[in-house]
């Protein structure tokens, strides 16, 4: 069962992050990097109560509000590949400035001009 979990997220993970630049930090540990596979992308990302889009959509405001911009940068580039309109992406900015202030809202808008242009 581990092995299903692990592929389904394997899979997943090259769908949402393909063309993102993932390495930025190093490679994670064996048993972190087996853990999320497994558990977070094989597991948490193929419950039926949200579509795909919708999690990552949430991993993105997540993300903005913690002002994590290394992770952004993925998940930005995730969302896309998931067909997720940059125009959603940037009234989430919007949205997401009235509750985790304008500081997070112009890091993100940073990071997603860096990663995906407007004009693209």
């Amino acid at each position: 069962m581990a092995d299903d979990k692990r592929q389904k997220g394997i899979a997943l993970t090259r769908r949402l992050f393909e063309g993102a630049n993932t390495g930025g930090s190093g490679p994670m540990p064996e048993a972190l990097t087996n853990y999320t596979m497994e558990h977070l992308f094989g597991d948490v990302w193929q419950q039926d109560d949200l579509t795909v889009q919708e999690r990552s959509l949430i991993t993105c405001t997540i993300l903005v509000a913690l002002n994590r911009a290394n992770e952004q940068r993925v998940h930005f580039v995730g969302a896309k590949n998931l067909g997720i309109p940059r125009s959603t992406i940037e009234g989430m900015l919007t949205h997401a400035a009235h509750y985790a202030g304008w500081p997070c809202a112009a890091t993100a808008s940073g990071v997603l001009n860096e990663v995906w242009p407007a004009e693209s």
